[in-house]
């Protein structure tokens, strides 16, 4: 088990690091000056140089990239000598000085994403604490509808194989897959939101939690969620069918399928207790991708409902070419999809005991 631990982690370090080496120099090679963008209208010539020795802009690229791993490391190094220090000692890395040798001061600290050129002063992970706890409850409710009525239908489908009731079900996912998210949340949006708004009393567009008539507080609007959540969910909904209907049938002709029927079992107690959890380590497979894709294919979707997640967020962020907002929210994906690949090795090895942690 340690062994495994060891290994996932030095995995997933890789692979992060792979990740930021990757964002770092893609978006600082796009053209455009990040000090002139963080200005705006109110640049000046004296001001673009203060900031660009503040944020290191005037520096190399290699020593911009090195910063860079320093802000996002939790153990960083902070020479006393720079302006980096002086965002230590002020408490804006929310760090812990350990020790100090020299002009160099070790520090434990939450990694540090930068600030927002956009919303100038507001850290980044300020903008990702507020917009991506909507995206995870849009992407956990879309998971949870595919997954309750993936599985449902893919045992039906099963069941009935070759029957008119498989045919209409893999019509269904067949669609499902092949239809753009996009193309769903406008037909969805229109569908629902407007022409039969009267029936459903659901918005065209509307977030989580939206301001009172008065303007004056917050409340949760628990129906904006169900129209995004659906077209969320229809794609990996599909793939959830599919692979639980060939799964199944895969099951039903083992051997202990047999015997258990032989036995007189019925076809119920057949699939609650032996088929069903058998056939679910491809599922879960498709769940775990889909649930970590979800948090960044939410982006279309997002905008076009109006929610107010991460996905709206870094279709704002490119409009106006905030890097760090764009840059932070690839990195947080990437370690939840790193996070989730190590729970479904877990996962796996309590659906099916013959697999091992290695």
């Amino acid at each position: 088990m340690i062994h495994y631990f060891l290994n996932k982690t030095t995995y997933a370090l890789l692979t992060l690091w792979g990740v930021v080496t990757v964002i770092f120099f893609l978006f600082n090679v796009l053209p455009g000056d990040p000090a002139q963008m963080m200005l705006g209208q109110n640049e000046d010539s004296e001001q673009l140089i203060l900031v660009k020795q503040k944020y290191g802009f005037n520096k190399p690229l290699g020593t911009q990239y090195l910063y860079y791993l320093n802000d996002l490391s939790p153990l960083s190094f902070h020479s006393q000598k720079t302006e980096d220090y002086t965002f230590l000692s002020q408490g804006k890395y929310n760090a812990l000085e350990l020790l100090s040798f020299g002009n160099t001061t070790i520090a434990l600290k939450t990694p540090y994403l930068r600030e927002s050129f956009a919303k100038q002063g507001k850290k980044v992970t300020q903008v990702l604490a507020e917009t991506l706890p909507n995206t995870f409850v849009l992407a956990v409710s879309a998971i949870i509808i595919a997954i309750i009525v993936g599985i449902l239908l893919g045992i039906v489908s099963a069941l009935y194989k070759d029957r008119w009731l498989d045919r209409v079900i893999q019509v269904f996912s067949t669609l499902g897959m092949s239809v753009p998210s996009f193309f769903s949340a406008i037909l969805f949006a229109w569908l629902f939101g407007y022409v039969l708004h009267e029936y459903t009393n659901l918005e065209m567009t509307g977030s989580l939690y939206e301001l009172d008539d008065f303007g004056e507080a917050m409340h949760i609007k628990w129906k904006n969620l169900i129209l995004p959540a659906i077209v969320l969910g229809i794609r990996p909904l599909a793939v959830v069918i599919q692979l639980m209907r060939n799964s199944l049938l895969e099951v039903f002709n083992q051997d202990y399928i047999r015997t258990a029927r032989a036995k007189g079992l019925s076809e119920f107690q057949i699939i609650k207790r032996h088929a069903v959890k058998n056939a679910l380590n491809p599922v879960v497979t498709a769940i775990s991708g889909w649930f970590a894709s979800m948090l960044a294919g939410a982006v279309f979707v997002e905008y076009i409902f109006g929610w107010n997640g991460l996905g709206k967020e870094i279709v704002n962020a490119l409009n106006t070419l905030d890097l760090p907002v764009i840059m932070g929210s690839v990195l947080v994906i990437a370690t939840l999809f790193v996070m989730i690949n190590i729970l479904v090795d877990i996962i796996y090895v309590w659906l099916d005991p013959k697999v091992k942690l290695q």
